[in-house]
């Protein structure tokens, strides 16, 4: 590898607006990340996910355009 082309890699502190705090790799200059979102408050991750009924949309559209 080269010298003197790669970023400055160091070790951050990402703070999510849960509260939740862990540690992680960036190149980005500063100590601390603020996140609004994070594994622990995600919605896929806690099983809260609301599963969304695509078929309601094909029934629109075979409605609009009389395909019945």
């Amino acid at each position: 590898m080269k010298e003197g082309i790669h970023p400055d890699y160091h070790t951050v502190t990402v703070q999510c607006a849960c509260g939740n705090t862990f540690l992680t790799g960036t190149t980005k200059k500063t100590d601390v990340l603020k996140v609004e979102i994070c594994s622990k408050c995600h919605p896929y991750f806690t099983g809260k996910q609301k599963l969304v009924d695509t078929g309601g949309r094909v029934d629109k559209f075979k409605k609009r355009y009389n395909l019945d």
